[in-house]
């Protein structure tokens, strides 16, 4: 039965026996205070304390078991366990335990220096041990990368990175329509598009076409971000209405602009022979972006999951980047990439010169030719039964 009294009255000697240097005598009294009232977590955090001064580690962990079987959750109890398992070497359950206890962390932005320092101490344990164990696990699998292919390499990299705790997971986020069980690729391999071999040989044509536009634009480019009059304040206000990111449409929402096209022949002509998604009124949708020096694209994700961005990179200067999820990349002049763009994904010009690439939709590699054909029947039914609807695609 509890005796709160009594377990008041061995705290306190326990107490005064620590404030005496005397670690034998304070486990005693923690011992008896905790035994007193075992549902009262901070005595047997107290018993653990004096039993680590005392020497006895054995002692030190059975009450910091305790402890946690009061309160799984407590933040003293958990740091107190890693650095405990820590010292005795037990180095898989530490960084188990350190891995818990910066979750515990995270919630509590205000922690005293002291116990501040004890968190970083531990973050840099932490770190050492996953770079040998990181370190361990590529030697493994270097003697077989070799023979993986491009996909291999890219999901067996990410997997290793997802388990070692250095990689976010990220998940398809859309605006619009979502289709269920595509795999949630950030970067699609390149196999996947052959084409983009014929696009990037274009590159040179596609790039002075554009450059004839910016010497004499001819309202043909306007802000990409234009918000409707009353919408909140968000990350995306500093761009509405801002040339800092611009675009030229070629098509829009499956509809060719010839006061584009009429002036870029070649690029329009390289377009018209490519497999992009053709969906009407919606797709596709081909454009140059040009971001200003000093501009930034905040994260954010697109519309639907059903198609796959390419970007093809025509006047880059050094140092502009591109993320998705967890990946970031230099655009390289010439060379084109593919993306899911409803995966979170951001980019930056901080240069002193504007960036300029050509921004381009095809379907999702991993539809079949079957669920393309039943997306387009599903699109023109959708427009047949409400008129005047905006499905987006």
């Amino acid at each position: 039965m509890s005796n709160p009294a009594l377990a008041q009255e061995s705290n306190a000697a326990g107490m005064a026996a620590l404030r005496a240097g005397d670690a034998t005598k304070a486990v005693e009294a923690f011992k008896h205070a905790a035994q007193a009232d075992p549902e009262a977590l901070p005595l047997w955090i107290n018993l653990a304390h004096a039993c680590r001064l005392a020497g006895d580690a054995k002692a030190e962990q059975a009450a910091l078991e305790r402890a946690l079987a009061v309160d799984r959750t407590d933040f003293t109890a958990n740091l107190r366990m890693a650095q405990l398992l820590q010292r005795l070497g037990e180095e898989s359950r530490a960084l188990a335990a350190w891995s818990g206890v910066q979750q515990l962390a995270a919630q509590m932005p205000n922690l005293v220096p002291h116990v501040a320092s004890e968190l970083d101490a531990g973050l840099v344990y932490s770190a050492a041990l996953q770079a040998r164990l990181y370190e361990r696990v590529d030697q493994a699998l270097g003697k077989s990368s070799a023979s993986w292919d491009e996909t291999e390499n890219r999901r067996l990299r990410a997997f290793v990175d997802t388990a070692m705790g250095k990689r976010q997971v990220y998940h398809n986020k859309c605006a619009g329509t979502f289709y269920p069980f595509l795999p949630q690729d950030e970067y699609f391999d390149r196999r996947h598009f052959p084409w983009l071999d014929e696009l990037e040989a274009h590159h040179g044509a596609i790039k002075a076409e554009l450059e004839a536009l910016l010497e004499a634009p001819d309202g043909t480019i306007r802000p990409y971000v234009q918000m409707d009059p009353g919408t909140p304040e968000s990350t995306w206000t500093g761009l509405d209405g801002s040339l800092d990111w611009a675009a030229c449409f070629l098509w829009e929402y499956g509809r060719k602009n010839l006061a584009v096209t009429d002036r870029c022949p070649q690029t329009a002509a390289l377009l018209e022979s490519l497999p992009l998604a053709r969906i009407p009124g919606r797709a596709p949708n081909a454009f140059f972006s040009m971001l200003e020096p000093h501009s930034h694209i905040p994260p954010h994700t697109g519309v639907t999951n059903t198609r796959t961005i390419i970007h093809l990179a025509l006047d880059i200067p050094p140092g502009c980047w591109f993320r998705v999820g967890n990946e970031t990349r230099e655009w390289v002049e010439g060379k084109a990439f593919a993306f899911d763009d409803t995966i979170d994904h951001e980019a930056l010009n901080p240069s002193d010169r504007r960036r300029a690439v050509l921004i381009i939709d095809a379907w999702n590699p991993h539809l079949s030719e079957g669920e393309r054909k039943a997306l387009l029947d599903y699109f023109a039914a959708a427009d047949a039964a409400l008129q005047g609807t905006s499905l987006l695609a």
